[in-house]
């Protein structure tokens, strides 16, 4: 196993294919639900465009594993390789992919509450033009109402820089 991006994460070779994997680590003592949830959501959002395929979880030792497809780099890489610029086609491209995946989150019943260019990530190989969505540690269900959606008892959850102002104000919904 190789470090990836935080002592969390990992790479790895999946033993019976050769193939590179993504390893998330999670400490049993620290919040042991919250991997469990995560694999919970990978397994529900299964079949799905741009959503990477679960391939292993359990537990071993004092950690709680989840291996996944490993996959190519994040929009924030990109965009720090890009010299923090993309052009208007890139941007259509991307922004069509990733508002299909938000979409595809929201039909099943989840609203992922960290997105940011660090949680979407292009594919590798054949599939190095498709874009992923990872990082559900802060995802949460949500139920649709008859006319209005409730989003009951989510405070602001993820990374601040990425939240909208009225969540920033204490706001749990934009239009309020």
């Amino acid at each position: 196993m190789k470090p990836l991006l935080t002592p969390a994460h990992w790479t790895g070779t999946d033993l019976s294919s050769g193939e590179e994997v993504a390893i998330k680590l999670s400490f049993v003592r620290d919040n042991a639900d919250a991997l469990r949830d995560e694999k919970d959501i990978y397994e529900e959002l299964a079949g799905g465009v741009g959503n990477p395929r679960l391939r292993w979880f359990g537990k071993e030792c004092d950690f709680y594993i989840l291996v996944m497809d490993a996959l190519g780099p994040s929009l924030e890489d990109l965009l720090n390789y890009c010299g923090r610029k993309f052009s208007l086609k890139t941007i259509l491209l991307i922004a069509d992919q990733a508002i299909a995946r938000i979409e595809y989150i929201h039909s099943k019943g989840f609203l992922h509450r960290d997105i940011k260019p660090d949680n979407f990530l292009m594919g590798i190989g054949r599939q190095g033009n498709i874009l992923y969505t990872i990082d559900f540690g802060l995802a949460r269900e949500f139920e649709y109402t008859e006319h209005t959606k409730q989003f009951e008892g989510l405070a602001l959850g993820g990374t601040r820089r990425y939240a909208s102002i009225n969540n920033h104000n204490g706001r749990k919904k934009d239009n309020q």
